[in-house]
């Protein structure tokens, strides 16, 4: 039948090689060998109109979520754990078929980006999304805030290291039934709240050196009006219907629970450990349990989706219990969005917050004329999704893993590439709380990041902090302890003792050669240095993209470990006594130095503004990551300076005071 026909031929072009019988294509568009072909665009004229479907072909291995011809069709764009893409390819297949007679196959340009994995050499022109998720402003931040912030940070800077376009997003969740009750509780207005605790939070991102791109309001205007317009599709699309709800709420986490799953956890939350509070609402439903099938998939077909992997394991489970459509509005409360077309409902706050990440991106169509110059402002942000990697903590995970993926899928939008969901900061093994005294708050914060400088506070969150899925415990015993063994007694000591050793013994500063007399390089037995800060610069990358951050530090240390060793083994300071040994001391500084130009290129993202200090004494390179960590940077001649950037300090104790 006509139908067949088409459905054939869909099929045909998915495929991960080039349709048979098609001469015109470019070798750029399908590259041969297990890569990813670009999205296309299907436009297929059946009977007696133009129907454009929109697909993803997926690598032979990958599974399709997406489902041709039914409501749940939906780009699909998840990471398979290499987090490099190559640059768009600017071309799609168009396949005309006409009723009756087929039509000629071709290839044209169109005007939209395509993603898809590959390695670090083609990352010049490709766009990078990272996000924390829009914090709660019913309370001030705590290290919790700073430590997610923190990591998708390093995450952005490396990317933008790598010579990508990179967007980064934060920002403040400010409607819901706590931000009522708060205001409430002091006697303001909720919008007085919500401004000044939204102003809190983003004067702490500005003093911890957050380099995020925009910082998003759910409160601003076009969010609001894109959030009424993407809920009106829903309903247009029959996902959201009315309801009733009776079973559970956890008022703390602002979740619903039903009666078989409020049993499960003794009536109880799951976080603060507070009684769950009986509810009966009348609210608007979305109908998530119709992609239980694909949400499935999802998680059992890409292992790298959601991170780390005890995350996944944990919502595979659950999902298996099967899902239950979840309610979408509230009643018995008025600070939200309200509900299109019924204002006696307000949107729920998850899913006004989960929207924010398509929002600030204006991904919502035909907004209207209130936040229609911000729209036209916006429109090329829109080549910035799917995003690459949404991080948080673990209590969110079934939001953004479960929930937010079946939104996108109703909305027929591209899924995130990747989730990452951290653990928790504890204390002496157990949970933080202000009645235990145990919290780290931001004067608690600010007097480590004062004493031990931004950055050093910054390397310790990343090196100890609860990356993976276990708790960290908050020490100020191991604080000083990472400080001086990793930063003043290695990286400070090294580049101190490096830079000092030139200072004296040439000229104003003046880096010697590593190259002979006759023109070879001069080597030592056992430190191959161009191999040795390869393989470390290799290793960096490699961990900073699985977020496996504590590795990502201790191979930028190691290598300079390396080169204390070396200077241990050489002893320089002997050499510079002989004449005779002036080519091979030259070439023994310079390679300490190129090393440590290395190792601090490779830490810039961690610690930022330190390196900027070393930058300001030494040239670092210039240009994308892969060409700054090539050894040979450093210029014969040109001048450095001694430096002292990590100076030993005395210990603090759990409260951040002097011991």
């Amino acid at each position: 039948s006509d139908k067949q026909f088409c459905t054939n031929i869909v099929q045909c072009a998915t495929t991960i090689h080039p349709p048979s019988g098609i001469s015109s294509v470019c070798e750029s568009c399908f590259p041969l060998g297990p890569q990813f072909i670009s999205r296309a665009a299907y436009f297929i004229d059946y009977q007696s109109g133009l129907i454009p479907m929109f697909s993803t072909i997926q690598p032979a291995r990958a599974s399709v979520v997406n489902r041709i011809f039914t409501p749940q069709v939906a780009f699909q764009n998840v990471g398979r754990g290499c987090l490099s893409r190559l640059p768009p390819c600017r071309r799609a297949l168009v396949l005309g078929i006409w009723h009756g007679e087929p039509r000629e196959f071709r290839f044209q340009p169109l005007n939209h980006s395509v993603k898809y994995s590959s390695t670090v050499a083609h990352a010049a022109t490709e766009k990078c999304f990272v996000t924390t998720p829009v914090y709660y402003v019913n309370d001030k931040p705590h290290i919790g805030h700073v430590y997610t912030s923190t990591v998708a940070d390093v995450y952005a800077r490396f990317q933008r290291n790598m010579g990508k376009d990179v967007y980064f997003l934060t920002g403040t969740d400010e409607h819901g039934l706590k931000v009522e009750q708060s205001a409430e509780k002091r006697g303001i207005r909720t919008q007085q709240l919500a401004d000044e605790n939204s102003a809190l939070f983003r004067e702490v991102m500005d003093d911890m050196n957050i380099s995020f791109s925009y910082f998003i309001r759910t409160t601003d205007m076009s969010h609001k009006v894109q959030v009424q317009r993407l809920i009106e599709v829903l309903l247009q699309k029959g996902f959201i219907y009315l309801g009733k709800f009776e079973g559970w709420y956890d008022d703390g986490q602002e979740e619903y629970y039903t009666e078989t799953k409020a049993k499960e956890i003794d009536y109880k939350s799951p976080i603060s450990g507070k009684d769950l509070t009986r509810s009966s609402e009348e609210n608007y439903y979305f109908k998530l349990s119709a992609f239980q099938d694909q949400l499935l998939s999802l998680h059992a077909d890409n292992p790298t989706f959601l991170t780390p992997t005890a995350r996944r394991n944990e919502i595979i489970n659950r999902l298996e219990e099967g899902l239950s459509d979840i309610p979408v509005s509230r009643t018995s409360f008025t600070w939200g969005i309200p509900m299109p077309g019924d204002d006696s409902h307000v949107i729920y706050v998850w899913i006004d917050a989960l929207l924010n990440y398509i929002t600030a991106l204006n991904l919502a169509e035909s907004l209207g004329t209130e936040a229609e110059s911000n729209f036209h402002a916006k429109e090329a942000l829109k080549d910035y999704w799917p995003a690459s990697l949404h991080v948080m903590a673990k209590e969110i995970s079934w939001f953004h893993a479960v929930i937010w993926p079946a939104l996108l899928l109703a909305l027929e939008l591209p899924l995130p590439e990747r989730v990452h969901a951290h653990g928790f900061w504890i204390r002496e093994g157990k949970k933080m709380s202000k009645s235990l005294g145990n919290f780290v708050d931001l004067e608690v914060m600010k007097r480590f990041s004062d004493h031990y400088g931004l950055d050093g506070f910054r390397y310790y969150l990343l090196t100890e902090g609860p990356v993976g899925s276990q708790d960290a415990n908050f020490s100020a015993a191991r604080v000083h302890d990472v400080y001086s063994t990793d930063l003043a007694n290695t990286l400070g000591n090294c580049l101190s003792r490096t830079t000092a050793m030139i200072c004296k013994y040439y000229r104003e500063g003046a880096i010697p050669s590593e190259i002979s007399s006759a023109g070879k390089r001069i080597t030592r037995e056992g430190f191959d240095w161009p191999t040795l800060t390869a393989e470390a610069s290799t290793d960096v990358v490699r961990h900073v993209e699985a977020l496996e951050l504590p590795k990502a530090t201790s191979a930028a240390i190691g290598l300079v470990a390396r080169v204390d060793l070396f200077i241990s083994e050489t002893e320089p300071f002997r050499m510079a006594k002989d004449e005779l040994q002036a080519e091979e001391l030259g070439a023994v500084l310079y390679q300490c130095l190129e090393a440590l130009r290395i190792a601090c290129v490779l830490l810039e993202p961690i610690v930022p503004e330190k390196m900027k200090e070393v930058g300001a004494s030494m040239d670092l390179g210039s240009g994308p990551l892969e060409t700054k960590v090539k050894w040979g940077g450093l210029r014969p001649g040109d001048k450095v300076k001694k430096m002292n950037i990590f100076p030993r300090v005395p210990a603090l104790d759990d409260r951040g005071f002097p011991v």
